[in-house]
């Protein structure tokens, strides 16, 4: 088998949903996703890329991705519950949101994400070169950069948490807390979206394991491990290319016509997942409609609801209150053929994207929690017109770039509902300058800058961060 000098390692590969039962390979991008991130700095760059291939039972043998070799790993049904929509994403995913959800605790799930992390760490250990760079990604396989370390003492590995990572006082309530935080130390660098979710980590490894630790370093096994923050961002210019095709041109075009030339376009698009405060949202603009702040004939909401995480019973009856609450809005406000809002709950490709982007006239992105929000900076580097409002959750780590949005706390209803009017009602002088100034960061600070950053910290010889171009 060929051996690579840079290995990723994520849950799922980067495919289309029918790539492992037709060998078609496309990249497969989500709105904020993991493989839009990564998706521009590998198509070029040779590595070897470690996942599921999204078939139950099937390990299939894929062609590459441009300059990617794929390497599948197989899941059972019941392993997919179990490590998958069990332990990460009704026992992490919630805990590390600040607990908008309570998590669920079930033992058995538990031994299921512990073996196939063990799984992901045999076939990293199989592929990589000697003395290569392993990259782990997020948190359905924290346990995987320590077990890897065993298989392979040799290897450069680096683990990147996508998510926020908690404050001591939530992380404890994990029955294996001491497994998870050993399973991350396993790297030698530990990079996190905010500088805070480092200092989180080094107290639970002095609470937990005993370590020292400093603000950037944690000494535990007779290693330094290092975290830092590197807060990830998006391929600039191909959204920026995207947002000015002439097909793109003409669907925006399209949209206004449809939606109505003189109203005003209110914009959401997220996961379907209860963190992204969609329902705070609707209760934000149903008290709008409410009040006579906004009317149907002059503004709308566009609500994009990309499916997520189907199989999960919270994720169920999350659907089924925001459809609710859609259906009681509209029948409540809207007209024959003028609804209040247009909600949309089906996957959209990159093109209508950045239609939509450059279609409305206020993005709204009010997630209760998030690690980053590239949503938002997809948003604003489609304008290139320099229109447009951005409204922003202060809890979401793009905030912390992207200072000159309208920043709100998603929990304050009548601020929200506030935040909302003053973007709508912005003198265009005033959203000009905040939207140039977001622009001129995003520029500086793109995907290629982040992968760079990440690397060469990893890396000091500089070799990962020279293959990248």
């Amino acid at each position: 088998m060929r051996q690579s000098s840079l290995v990723v390692v994520s849950n799922r590969l980067p495919l289309d949903d029918s790539a492992a039962r037709d060998g078609a390979c496309e990249w497969r991008r989500s709105p904020g996703g993991l493989s839009g991130a990564l998706h521009s700095i590998l198509q070029q760059t040779p590595a070897t890329w470690i996942g599921w291939a999204g078939e139950m039972d099937l390990a299939p043998r894929l062609p590459d991705l441009g300059s990617v070799r794929l390497r599948s790993v197989a899941l059972s049904a019941e392993e997919q519950h179990g490590y998958y929509e069990g332990f990460a994403n009704s026992t992490l995913w919630p805990l590390y949101h600040d607990a908008v959800q309570q998590p669920v605790f079930q033992r058995e799930w538990w031994d299921t994400y512990r073996s196939v992390n063990q799984r992901f760490a045999e076939a990293a250990a199989e592929v990589a070169g000697r003395h290569a760079a392993v990259w782990v990604q997020d948190y359905h396989l924290q346990l995987v950069p320590t077990m890897l370390r065993e298989l392979r003492p040799d290897l450069l590995i680096g683990f990147f948490m996508h998510v926020p990572f908690p404050p001591p006082e939530l992380f404890m309530q994990l029955p294996r807390r001491v497994e998870l935080v050993h399973g991350m130390l396993g790297a030698d660098l530990i990079g996190f979206q905010r500088e805070q979710a480092g200092h989180n980590l080094a107290q639970l490894a002095r609470k937990l394991l005993g370590a020292t630790a400093t603000s950037d370093t944690i000494e535990v096994d007779g290693r330094t491990v290092r975290t830092g923050a590197f807060p990830v961002s998006i391929d600039v210019d191909e959204m920026r290319a995207l947002a000015t095709r002439p097909d793109v041109v003409r669907q925006v075009k399209q949209l206004r016509h449809d939606l109505g030339e003189s109203k005003r376009v209110l914009l959401s698009v997220d996961r379907l997942d209860y963190t992204k405060g969609i329902e705070h949202r609707l209760t934000a603009y149903r008290e709008l409609l409410r009040d006579g702040h906004v009317k149907v004939g002059d503004t709308v909401l566009v609500q994009v609801a990309v499916p997520s995480r189907e199989r999960v019973e919270s994720y169920q009856d999350l659907r089924d209150r925001i459809e609710g609450e859609v259906g009681r809005i509209n029948g409540e406000y809207g007209r024959v053929g003028e609804p209040a809002i247009h909600y949309l709950n089906q996957p959209f490709d990159r093109s209508q994207l950045a239609a939509l982007y450059r279609t409305a006239d206020v993005m709204v992105v009010t997630p209760l929690r998030d690690g980053m929000n590239l949503v938002a900076k997809e948003f604003v580097a489609a304008r290139e017109d320099g229109s447009g409002a951005l409204v922003l959750s202060e809890f979401a780590g793009a905030a912390a770039e992207l200072s000159q949005a309208f920043l709100v706390n998603p929990h304050d209803l009548d601020g929200l509902k506030q935040t909302l009017l003053r973007a709508l009602e912005a003198e265009p002088a005033d959203l000009a300058a905040r939207m140039s100034a977001m622009r001129r960061h995003i520029a500086e600070h793109d995907i290629l800058a982040w992968a760079r950053a990440y690397l060469t910290a990893l890396d000091h010889t500089g070799r990962l961060a020279r293959q990248l171009g």
